[in-house]
């Protein structure tokens, strides 16, 4: 595969355009007389279970693309933004690019700590407080 027509997500990562199918549908919503004669809005779909890819990225692009992931490993993306075939297949595109780009990106891991002495005295003062209201609720009327 040539590498010029790779496209690009991270310095090591990139996309093979073959792995993306893009074809065209109908649009949504009003577009006048055209609306119904003009399929313009691009549908991608790119399986990202065939992709090569490391495992923990996939697992990170399929929780990001949640109801855009078929039950098949498909991302399915439609983009309907502009009035043309081009520019919905590059927002598409481009789309996708994006997710896989955040998708490469490994989460930070969590670093445990623990309550600071002042935070776990001002937790107990304030159950106290409450305890002390609630102790003055359930006491007998008429005893004063």
């Amino acid at each position: 595969m040539d590498r010029s027509s790779l496209i690009p997500i991270t310095g090591t990562l990139a996309l093979d355009p073959d792995d993306i199918e893009i074809s065209f549908v109908h649009s949504a919503g009003p577009g006048g007389q055209n609306v119904n004669k003009l399929s313009t809005a691009a549908q991608l779909r790119f399986n990202l279970a065939r992709a090569d890819f490391p495992e923990p990225m996939k697992a990170r692009a399929a929780r990001l693309a949640g109801t855009r992931l078929t039950t098949d490993g498909e991302i399915v993306i439609t983009a309907m933004r502009h009035r043309t075939q081009a520019l919905n297949r590059d927002d598409a595109i481009a789309r996708l690019v994006e997710l896989l780009r955040e998708a490469a990106i490994p989460p930070k891991p969590r670093r445990p700590t623990r309550p600071t002495l002042a935070s776990k005295r001002r937790r107990l003062e304030g159950k106290a407080q409450r305890s002390g209201i609630k102790r003055l609720r359930s006491s007998k009327p008429g005893l004063d």
